[in-house]
This record gives structure tokens, sequence and C-alpha cells, in this order.
């Protein structure tokens, strides 16, 4: 397995995963314009075939923002989402963003323990966030805190 960045031959691929990933997806053309804007785009790719994404972009001066991270069902607990979260903390590093947020429904154990492990933390819950209902937790990371 390899991460490279995407390219626009790849949006149908990493929509599919999206659809699969998410009760609330992005559309096909919401993710078209993240890349088209800049937003920071890597892809995970096994035997030929993208098995999973992450989208990220700086927020504000000095805070990085996840978008959206999905590993491919059929992939999951092979630590692709761990290697694809660690080069976008890499990048953020290495372009001096040292605080990351993101959003995680608060319902999804799964997710918010994912990145706990990593060192986010919850920094509060914003009611119905989500188009179907939904809670979200603000999670929020300083790499300064990686140990080498």
């Amino acid at each position: 397995m390899f991460i490279r960045e995407f390219v626009p031959s790849d949006l149908a691929r990493v929509y599919q995963i999206e659809v699969e990933s998410f009760s609330t997806p992005y559309e096909l053309a919401i993710l078209q314009q993240l890349y088209e804007i800049g937003a920071g785009f890597l892809v995970a790719v096994e035997d030929g075939e993208i098995v999973g994404y992450i989208i990220f972009w700086v927020k504000e001066e000095g805070l990085g923002h996840i978008i959206a991270l999905a590993v491919d069902k059929k992939f999951r607990r092979q630590h692709i989402a761990t290697r694809l979260l660690m080069m976008a903390i890499s990048i953020f590093n290495n372009i001096d963003i040292h605080r990351i947020s993101l959003e995680v429904k608060s319902h999804n154990e799964i997710a918010v323990s994912f990145y706990q492990k990593f060192g986010f933390e919850i920094d509060r819950k914003v009611p119905n966030y989500y188009e179907d209902g939904s809670d979200a937790y603000v999670m929020l990371f300083n790499t300064n805190k990686i140990s080498n």
C-alpha cells in the first residue's frame, strides 16, 4: 500500500468510498471543488485500487482541519486510516501548522476512539451539526504533542 496525491481521475472511486462510509456523504461536486480550491487530498492505493483517502486544509492561520478520512470497508483494520492521518499531520507540521481540528459524529464511538488514540481531544459538542440531525464532537490536536 502506498499513499499519493489525488488526481481528478480518482474522483469516482473516492466518491464511492465516501458514499459507502458516511450516512451524510459529501456530494461529488463538493469533493471536486475541494480539490480545485487546493485542499490537501491524498489517496491510499493497494494493488492499483484506491482504498482510502484523506482531505484536509488550513482552516485559519495556525489551524489545520481534517475534512474527511475514509477507508473502503474491505480494507479497514489494516492501518490505512492511520497512515493517511499521520501523513496529513506530517504535512501540517512541515508547513508549521501545529493545531488540527475535525468534526466527527458524537455517536461514532469507533471514529472518536480512533482519533483519541492519536491524541485528539473532544473540545465541544455541536448539536444538530449534520444534515441528518446528528450531533458532532469538535476534536482538537496539537502536533507538538508528538514524541519522536
